[in-house]
């Protein structure tokens, strides 16, 4: 699989995609994730390796700019400063995660396979959860 950890980050699939990110110009970035987000809620049957590690980086990235998110840096790569990702994307990357850990998710399916799969799941849910919270002022529906 590429992975060195359990890290949004900790593999070639992730990295591949901040790779692109970087390279798109800085207008298009928002754009791309969104249609990264959407491709992977929108995808029938088996979603593959790859897309499934760029959503939860993509997600990843959302999340730093959220409330109790936690920021992204790395010392492999330079991300430069993203523009701010409207909050519609918070919920499409919540669809997108619950696809990559569903059934018929080549990534979860391969952790699972691993020593380090319950510390995938739980960085992936935490992070589900930092996207699944009301914006400040927002009032939730339901309390949970």
């Amino acid at each position: 699989m590429g992975a060195w950890g359990p890290g949004h980050f900790d593999n070639d699939g992730a990295l591949d995609f901040v790779d692109d990110l970087l390279d798109a110009p800085a207008a298009n970035r928002v754009d791309l994730v969104q249609r990264l987000l959407a491709r992977a809620v929108d995808a029938e049957g088996h979603l593959e390796i790859d897309p499934g590690s760029h959503v939860v980086v993509a997600a990843a990235l959302i999340a730093a700019q959220c409330p109790g998110g936690e920021p992204v840096s790395d010392s492999r790569w330079p991300l430069e400063p993203l523009p701010a990702f409207p909050d519609d994307l918070r919920s499409l990357a919540v669809e997108a995660l619950d696809r990559v850990l569903a059934d018929g998710s080549e990534l979860a399916e391969l952790w699972s396979e691993t020593a380090s799969a319950e510390d995938w799941r739980r960085e992936v849910l935490l992070l589900r959860r930092v996207l699944d919270q009301p914006m400040p002022g927002e009032v939730p529906l339901f309390e949970v």
